[in-house]
């Protein structure tokens, strides 16, 4: 049996975590059992305790996949240098991104980590918070720099973003042909110079 640090492991179990995506995006965790998981590996079910105890760890390590590289992203945009607009567009890129990148996983993330036990989504919470505070502090700094107006509530706005990338990202995940790159434009476009004309 192969020990837990080994490459050839850890690959197994990033396939094991996106075989557990798939199935849990298409017909949800209570809808899914591990044996689901196993065939779509091609494996026998009592083999799929090498990588999950249970099906709720899979849910947890899914959840977690799916999360942890955009928070990771936001971690850097955020204590970089750039301007206010820079970071935005880097932020919606990222965002919208990684659910090309992670599909499924981020789906899981915001349908089903409800079905967690509470310490599991505690930790995907604090997460999460620090993705949404962290984005509140680039618009406060813009507030700060005249980037953005003085009126514009910044927990606000850093919910509005997200929630508009998970909107999209939604649809990203069900549609693989969608226009990725024209996504991110039109919605920074958006977010920047908004809905109306300008006027003097």
């Amino acid at each position: 049996m192969l020990g837990n640090g080994t490459e050839k492991y850890s690959k197994q179990r990033q396939a094991a975590i996106r075989a557990a995506a798939s199935v849990f995006a298409e017909k949800g965790f209570h809808g899914s059992c591990t044996k689901d998981i196993a065939e779509l590996m091609g494996i026998k079910q009592g083999s799929l305790y090498y990588y999950f105890k249970s099906k709720e760890e899979a849910l947890g390590e899914v959840c977690l996949y799916g999360i942890q590289d955009y928070v990771e992203h936001m971690a850097s945009i955020s204590d970089s240098d750039q301007s206010f607009e820079a970071k935005l567009i880097a932020t919606v890129t990222s965002h919208l991104t990684s659910y090309r990148e992670r599909n499924e996983a981020l789906k899981v993330y915001n349908d089903e980590r409800l079905y967690l036990p509470k310490a599991r989504r505690i930790k995907l919470k604090k997460l999460g918070s620090d993705y949404r505070q962290r984005l509140e502090r680039i618009f406060e700094a813009g507030k700060r720099t005249g980037a953005v107006r003085q009126s514009v509530d910044c927990h606000f706005a850093a919910q509005a973003v997200i929630g508009m990338c998970n909107a999209w990202g939604d649809l990203i995940v069900r549609d693989s042909e969608l226009d990725l790159f024209e996504v991110i434009q039109k919605c920074t476009d958006l977010l920047i110079n908004g809905f109306t004309t300008k006027t003097q």
